[in-house]
C-alpha cells in the first residue's frame, strides 16, 4: 500500500457494513492481523476510531466488503502520515466533554454508538466509539445513554487527577446536540421517553447521569450538530467535515504546530 492513491476520510459517507455483506474472504487472518494494527493506532489517531470499531466487528468472519474498507483506511492514513494529535504547553486544567450518538447504526443489531472526547483544556486525552448495550427505541434514548458513559469517564478522569494532585474545576462541562436528553438529564423526574427502561441496569443509566447532574459535578451545555467534535466518533463523514472536526480535536500536520500554538479551539468558548 505504500505507493497507493491517498483518500480524504477514513470511510465513504452513509457507509454501513454488515456480517452479511459479501462472500467470506479465503484467508481471514490476513483481515485479523490488519485490524490489530488499527485498533493500536487508534491510540493516537482518533480520527478513525469509528472506522476501527466497525471492522473490529468483523473478525470472526470478514468478508470481501470489510476487507475493502480496511484497505481504505491504509490509503486514508497514507494521505494524513505526518498527522500527530498537538498538545499545547499553556493548556488549562478544565475537563471539558462532548457526548453523542448515532441511533440504530448497526444493520445487524439496530443498536445505536456511543462517541465520546474528553478534553483537558485544549488537549484531547480521551475518545471512545463503542456499541451500546441494548437496543434504543428513540434518538434521544441513546443520546441519553451515551451521555451516561461519559460522565462514567469524567468521574473517572476528575479521580484519577485527584490522586496526581490536580485539582479540576468544577463542574465539568458536558456538550451534547440533542435538547431532550439533556431536559431529561435535568429534570429530577422520570420522562414519558424513559419509562420503560424497568430493567436493572437500565434504570442504573437513566439514574446515574441525573445524579452528576444534580450534584453539580456535570454541568450540561447544548452544541450545535456541526460544532460537535464527538461527531467525529459515531459516524463516517464527508471530507469537508472531517477535515474540520479532525483539526478541532487537535490533530494536526506536523508543519502546523507553530501556528496551532497562538490559536484556541473555539467550540470550547
Amino acid at each position: 500500500m505504500e505507493n497507493c492513491t491517498p483518500a480524504t476520510f477514513p470511510m465513504p459517507k452513509g457507509l454501513k457494513l454488515s456480517k452479511y455483506d459479501g462472500e467470506l474472504i479465503p484467508d481471514p487472518e490476513v483481515y485479523r492481523r490488519l485490524v490489530g494494527k488499527l485498533l493500536y493506532l487508534n491510540l493516537s489517531r482518533p480520527d478513525i476510531s469509528y472506522s476501527v470499531q466497525q471492522l473490529s466487528q468483523f473478525l470472526s468472519e470478514p468478508t470481501a466488503p470489510h476487507l475493502s474498507t480496511a484497505v481504505h483506511i491504509l490509503r486514508y492514513l497514507k494521505g494524513s502520515i505526518n498527522m500527530d494529535l498537538f498538545y499545547p504547553a499553556n493548556s488549562d486544567m478544565n475537563l471539558i466533554a462532548y457526548s453523542d450518538a448515532d441511533w440504530g447504526t448497526c444493520t445487524d443489531t439496530a443498536r445505536s454508538l456511543t462517541g465520546y472526547c474528553i478534553f483537558l483544556g485544549n488537549s484531547l486525552i480521551f475518545w471512545k466509539t463503542k456499541k451500546q448495550k441494548v437496543v434504543a427505541k428513540s434518538s434521544t434514548e441513546a443520546e441519553y445513554r451515551s451521555m451516561s458513559h461519559t460522565g462514567d469517564e469524567a468521574v473517572w478522569l476528575e479521580g484519577l487527577l485527584s490522586e496526581l494532585h490536580v485539582s479540576v474545576p468544577l463542574p465539568i462541562v458536558l456538550h451534547c446536540d440533542n435538547v431532550s436528553a439533556q431536559h431529561i438529564a435535568e429534570n429530577p423526574c422520570f420522562h414519558e421517553k424513559t419509562k420503560h427502561m424497568r430493567r436493572k441496569n437500565q434504570k442504573i443509566d437513566v439514574h446515574y447521569i441525573k445524579d452528576l447532574v444534580q450534584s453539580g459535578f456535570i454541568r450540561l451545555q447544548h452544541v450545535k450538530s456541526a460544532l460537535q467534535l464527538a461527531d467525529i466518533m459515531t459516524k463516517p463523514l464527508g471530507t469537508d467535515q472531517h477535515r474540520f472536526l479532525t483539526s478541532k480535536i487537535g490533530l494536526l500536520q506536523n508543519s502546523s504546530s507553530q501556528e496551532w500554538t497562538g490559536s484556541s479551539l473555539a467550540c470550547h468558548s
